[in-house]
């Protein structure tokens, strides 16, 4: 690394909880900081997580796709095809240090589950595959794949390349990403700079709302002015 960025604190985190941050520290702080709020499982969270698991044991154990996902079947030998060990939702940690450490090491300060990791040593390659479940990639964010492959060229050295992709399933569609291993000073300061602001809200306690078109029907936070449940 050849820019140094101080990391405020160990604080064991991941792209989800940064994001969450990001769209509103309010609704961040009582429902990932303080967990007030049970998570509840939709039926497209459900429908994901047995998409996710049918496709593990695909390749990872060549099972038999259910039915109601073979759909899927051609997009995975495509991905299966492909040279290189298959990794299925692989967990990935680092320090603040971007040493890499296991998922759940006392050291760790970023986790990520990669759905498909395939390493090619040979080319010094690595495919990040995210499955979505979603009908359309209108609301698509790269932002995890660029997060993904930082952890992937610290936990494998030997790779210099990592080709990643939004996997829409039902759409048969595909957003593709490249990340090279030359870029990671520069990735991680702006991963650093977001976490950073993340740490400053928890270091003075201060968690404002931001307002957007989720609030009022969606957001299970009652103390916040802008939730439908006060209007």
């Amino acid at each position: 690394m050849t820019e140094q960025i101080k990391i405020k604190a160990i604080y064991p985190t991941s792209y989800s909880n940064i994001k969450a941050f990001e769209q509103c520290p309010k609704q961040f702080y009582h429902v990932k900081h303080l967990v007030e709020y049970p998570f509840i499982e939709t039926d497209a969270i459900r429908e994901g997580n047995a998409f996710h698991k049918a496709a593990e044991n695909y390749i990872r154990d060549n099972q038999s796709l259910p039915p109601k996902f073979e759909y899927a079947k051609p997009t995975l030998d495509s991905l299966n095809a492909k040279q290189g060990t298959k990794h299925c939702e692989i967990k990935l940690g680092i320090t603040d240090t971007l040493e890499p450490c296991t998922f759940f090491s006392k050291k760790v300060w970023i986790r990520g589950i990669i759905d498909l990791l395939i390493i090619d040593a040979e080319n010094k390659i690595a495919w990040v595959i995210d499955y979505k479940t979603g009908k359309n990639t209108k609301w698509a964010d790269t932002d995890q794949l660029e997060l993904m492959a930082l952890l992937v060229f610290a936990s494998y050295p030997e790779v210099d390349e990592v080709r990643s992709g939004l996997i829409f399933v039902k759409a048969n569609e595909l957003i593709r990403k490249k990340y090279q291993k030359v870029q990671r000073s520069e990735l991680w300061s702006t991963w650093i700079k977001r976490h950073n602001k993340m740490m400053e809200a928890h270091k003075l306690d201060k968690w404002p709302t931001r307002e957007s078109g989720l609030c009022r029907a969606h957001c299970p936070v009652q103390e916040c002015i802008h939730n439908g449940a006060n209007n």
